[in-house]
């Protein structure tokens, strides 16, 4: 009974907070990632990168309409 006790507590921590903890890292490193995203579009002289990413989404979306 005693060691009940302690799988439960940590099965708790284990999967109630770390994967809440990492969903919550995972989301804010997203919308970190999309806020950097919309400036860079924003600016008048574009990122090569941003060029780039854009062109592969631009083939990609046009794949998808030929489809």
């Amino acid at each position: 009974m005693e060691n009940l006790w302690t799988v439960m507590i940590g099965y708790f921590f284990g999967f109630s907070l770390g994967v809440g903890c990492a969903l919550a890292v995972m989301y804010t490193i997203y919308t970190n990632g999309y806020k950097k995203g919309v400036a860079d579009s924003l600016l008048e002289k574009q990122p090569k990168r941003y060029v780039e990413a854009l062109a592969i989404a631009q083939k990609k979306l046009n794949k998808t309409r030929l489809s």
